[in-house]
């Protein structure tokens, strides 16, 4: 795994633990970019994309629907 991935799914990861809810990847990248000092994530599409990486290793439900919402594995 790549370094910028890896930063990306800690900031994905964080929102998404402190979140009540399982959240879209649209609601993902409006509270990563809340993040002024985080580097930019440059779409919901690179949030789904790193997520679908995480799920399939165990670490993330992907909840299907429309749209897809996603939370932590507990």
């Amino acid at each position: 795994m790549r370094a910028g991935e890896y930063d990306r799914y800690d900031r994905i990861r964080g929102v998404l633990a402190e979140a009540d809810e399982p959240l879209t990847a649209r609601e993902i990248l409006a509270l990563v970019e809340e993040c002024d000092e985080c580097e930019a994530i440059d779409s919901p599409h690179r949030v789904a994309t790193v997520l679908g990486r995480r799920a399939e290793r165990g670490e993330v439900e992907v909840i299907a629907g429309q749209p897809y919402r996603y939370r932590l594995e507990t």
